[in-house]
């Protein structure tokens, strides 16, 4: 038994259940070792791309995840998914074999790396309780919902270690103490504001949490909004304005920019989703709850910070509001309002297809109407993303996943395979700009190999949109971002893919006839979008630049 058995072993153990990863030298016995012990290993063709499937996965399970790598190359190839999970405080452990001298070709300084991009960098730097060590990684990672790099030096690894039990389970989500001067203040503005807003980020999707704030909105009047990694979390209630920020239809803008308060629950209440802070009016309060101490304010003032959980601090609040339920901004009018126009697919356009492309939002409401609706949609940046995100409804908080904190092209397929992996009773569906999807194609073929049923939507306009869009109306050349027109549905069909060309609605037809058959292989969707203008979500986030 050597360290880097006895570190697998002990990473499974602590509740890893399932590790992504590129295997090669360094990081080949460790990960044998988590296989043997129980988890769930899935190889993936990049280690960027194993990164986010990590990622996605921990995301949609709730629990944490590993992603394990070769020392020096296999860590630098994965880090924008390692970015992007630091960013948006995914519990996830890198499991990273560590080459520690300096005239060794795959010599980098990987605690630096980590330390660079947010995670945090630990190391198991002899045989002496590398069990323990490993498992308190775990712990961390859970605890503080941090990424932590585990590094493993190839000399340590081939140690001799003594076995023993490690069956530290870190709790998902410890209790943390409910601020009562903080819950006291934030029952105040609830007891005067007439017209008050929810906004649920990601620190909303946790257990309880959607209930919570449900039955206290009720109490108050208060409409109900996400952020866009929540998206989901109040669907289908009567008084869900969707996503607040650039994502919002016209309606929920309008509402939310009336509001007299807003509370922004588990939210970073950043440029996005406030749309640069133009989203709040003047005059309104701004309160927000958070577990971070220094998350509060950190994005715009406000008047009432609550350090807490937010489900433990919606109740609290709940209990100390004293009389009858307000009606607040829950009128007939506006109920009336949200039944008819909340969603953008109500909202009327002009259809710009025609020449052999389709119009983005026509291609979207069709398949909106056809794919089932129990779906898990991911969905890549560029000028698309609105589309996808905005006109494809989720059942709930864990049928979309937004790993966008970083703003990296080329997550969007690995992303669509780890929340596949996490939610195999829905449809997985990912939705991919040309250019994120020829980043991420080498992950085509893990979605063959592992025979995941998933539909592959490429908006095809062949250029990278969002530049052509930002520059081209200034007269800048615009060569460098666009390409001749690629053919996904061969590509696609190489790697094993079902696949059809879409240039109008109609050419949708086999993917009913996908949906009703055996499934036996996945769709890939060439659609050729129109590129006439910018999204409006572009528009509107080009404001801030």
């Amino acid at each position: 038994m050597t360290v880097a058995h006895e570190v697998g072993r002990a990473l499974v153990h602590a509740g890893i259940d399932t590790a992504f990863g590129v295997v090669g030298s360094g990081n080949f016995v460790v990960t044998n070792a988590m296989v043997a012990a129980g988890a769930r290993y899935v190889a993936a063709r990049h280690e960027g791309g194993a990164a986010t499937m990590a990622d996605a996965y921990a995301r949609m399970t709730g629990g944490p995840a590993a992603v394990t790598v070769h020392q020096g190359c296999g860590l630098t190839n994965a880090l924008t998914g390692v970015t992007e999970a630091a960013k948006s405080r995914t519990a996830l452990v890198v499991v990273a074999a560590e080459a520690t001298q300096p005239r060794s070709n795959f010599f980098v300084d990987q605690a630096a790396l980590a330390a660079a991009v947010g995670a945090v960098p630990v190391r198991i730097a002899s045989a002496a309780d590398a069990a323990g060590q490993a498992a308190a990684a775990v712990a961390r990672a859970v605890e503080e919902r941090r990424v932590v790099l585990l590094n493993l030096p190839l000399d340590v690894q081939g140690e001799a270690a003594a076995a023993g039990e490690v069956t530290v389970r870190p709790a998902p989500f410890p209790p943390a103490p409910v601020d009562l001067d903080g819950v006291r203040r934030l029952a105040d503005a609830l007891r005067v504001a007439r017209r008050p807003v929810f906004v649920a980020g990601r620190g909303a999707r946790g257990p309880g949490c959607q209930a919570a704030l449900e039955a206290l909105a009720a109490r108050c009047g208060a409409l109900l909004a996400t952020s866009a990694v929540a998206k989901g979390l109040f669907a289908g209630g009567p008084w869900s304005l969707d996503v607040s920020g650039g994502f919002a239809s016209p309606l929920a803008a309008e509402l939310i920019s009336g509001a007299d308060l807003v509370v922004g629950w588990g939210c970073a209440l950043n440029m996005w989703t406030t749309r640069h802070g133009r989203l709040i009016g003047e005059d309104a309060v701004v309160a927000q709850v958070d577990l971070d101490a220094d998350a509060l304010g950190a994005h715009r003032d406000v008047a009432v910070g609550v350090v807490g959980d937010v489900r433990a601090t919606a109740e609290a609040v709940a209990a100390v509001l004293d009389g009858p339920d307000a009606a607040g901004y829950r009128t007939a009018e506006v109920a009336t309002a949200i039944r008819e126009r909340v969603r953008w697919r109500d909202v009327p356009f002009s259809d710009r297809g025609g020449e052999g492309r389709i119009d983005p939002r026509a291609l979207t409401i069709a398949l909106d109407d056809l794919l089932p609706a129990e779906r898990v949609v991911a969905v890549d940046s560029g000028n698309f993303m609105g589309y996808p995100s905005m006109f494809l409804d989720v059942p709930d908080e864990f049928g979309f996943c937004f790993t966008q904190a970083f703003q990296s092209v080329g997550l969007g397929l690995s992303t669509a395979i780890g929340a596949a992996l996490a939610r195999p009773d829905r449809l997985p569906v990912a939705a991919l700009g040309d250019g994120g999807a020829l980043m991420g194609a080498s992950e085509l073929e893990t979605v063959v190999r592992l025979g995941l049923p998933m539909v592959v939507i490429v908006y095809d306009d062949a250029a990278y949109g969002a530049e052509v869009h930002h520059f081209g109306p200034e007269g800048h050349p615009l060569d460098t971002v666009r390409f001749p027109e690629t053919d996904f549905a061969a590509l696609a069909r190489g790697y094993g893919f079902d696949a059809v060309t879409a240039r109008t609605v109609d050419d949708l037809a086999p993917v009913a006839a996908w949906l009703a058959g055996p499934r036996s292989a996945p769709l890939l969707i060439d659609a050729k979008v129109a590129a006439g203008e910018p999204s409006w979500w572009l528009e509107e986030a080009f404001r801030g630049h």
